[in-house]
């Protein structure tokens, strides 16, 4: 867990503003409904496309920032969430949203039997109070053994193609792992909780 600090001038009364997510995934929505807090959505339009040779971490990281502020433009003076995530596997080549049937297969037999990496980024931001937070969660997952049946079997059952690594693992794709490896679980389905709360904290916006 890598947060980043930046500084925190007066924080003008952020315990009373508006929360909003800056994301229509619906993943991301439920796992802050964990929270008990109230809040809205809003898609923040931002161009995820990765910059040349940018590293997942960093892309993470920048993407979570840039949702963050553009939901912050689009709801001015509220309290605005960005998350993104970025995958690799053995450390190297990036792993995206399959997308297809076709590209969900190629995914998953490129991981069997190797480890991938989850970069989970989350910001918190509301530029009127100065206010940002921001940092990176990793997730270490190892696939076991999977040949062809195994993932038709799978994708037939459980199409995971909005998912980066063409697996949910919160439901049926966790029987394709070995094992997980990371400090916080909520990381790995889309937002880290535990890194989000010290920022909520933070913001004076306690969960409890």
């Amino acid at each position: 867990m890598t947060p980043l600090q930046h500084p925190d001038p007066a924080q003008a009364k952020i315990d009373a503003r508006p929360l909003v997510l800056g994301s229509t995934s619906r993943y991301r929505r439920e796992l802050l409904e964990r929270l008990g807090l109230p809040f809205e959505t809003i898609a923040p339009g931002t161009d995820e496309t990765a910059l040349p040779g940018e590293p997942p971490h960093a892309l993470a990281l920048r993407l979570s920032i840039a949702k963050a502020q553009a939901t912050a433009a689009l709801r001015p003076g509220a309290l605005a969430i960005g998350s993104d995530q970025a995958a690799s596997i053995d450390g190297r080549h990036a792993i995206g949203k399959p997308g297809t049937h076709r590209a969900a297969v190629e995914q998953l037999r490129m991981a069997s039997g190797r480890t991938l990496s989850f970069h989970t980024g989350v910001a918190l931001a509301c530029p009127e109070a100065g206010f940002l937070r921001s940092g990176v969660v990793e997730t270490r997952v190892r696939f076991r053994r999977l040949d062809d049946a195994r993932i038709e079997s799978y994708l037939g059952r459980e199409p995971a193609y909005d998912c980066a690594g063409s697996a949910r693992v919160e439901a049926l794709g966790i029987a394709l792992l070995e094992s997980i490896e990371g400090p916080d679980p909520t990381a790995l389905i889309g937002l880290p909780l535990i890194l989000l709360t010290s920022f909520l904290e933070a913001a004076g916006r306690p969960v409890l």
